[in-house]
């Protein structure tokens, strides 16, 4: 077990290769979380994000705690689309797709 305070969470948001779509989440494993993300898109489109074929990263915070980072993720989905487009573009203004290890 990791001791507390030394785990790591992501918010991260992911959009489609037009950009015309954005999708928030939550995960322990951004890298795996993506892929899943793809492959459903690809595949069964089960998820929005599949069925939108939203597995680009725009966006990514880290977090330590998981309850802050789902507090987080409930705060930016209530957002109207302008607002979670300013936060993206403040920290990435091009909306060019990042790679992230994690």
């Amino acid at each position: 077990m990791k001791p507390i305070g030394t785990h790591n969470y992501w918010l991260y948001i992911l959009t489609n290769a037009a950009r015309t779509v954005l999708y928030v989440g939550v995960t322990s494993n951004l890298d795996r979380r993506i892929e899943e993300h793809r492959l459903d898109a690809e595949g069964a489109k089960k998820s929005f994000a599949g069925k939108y074929n939203c597995y680009h990263l725009l966006y990514v915070e880290h977090y330590v705690y998981i309850a802050n980072a789902i507090a987080r993720e409930k705060e930016i989905k209530k957002w109207s689309r302008a607002k979670k487009e300013a936060l993206i573009s403040a920290e990435n203004p091009n909306w060019i797709f990042i790679t992230y290890d994690n």
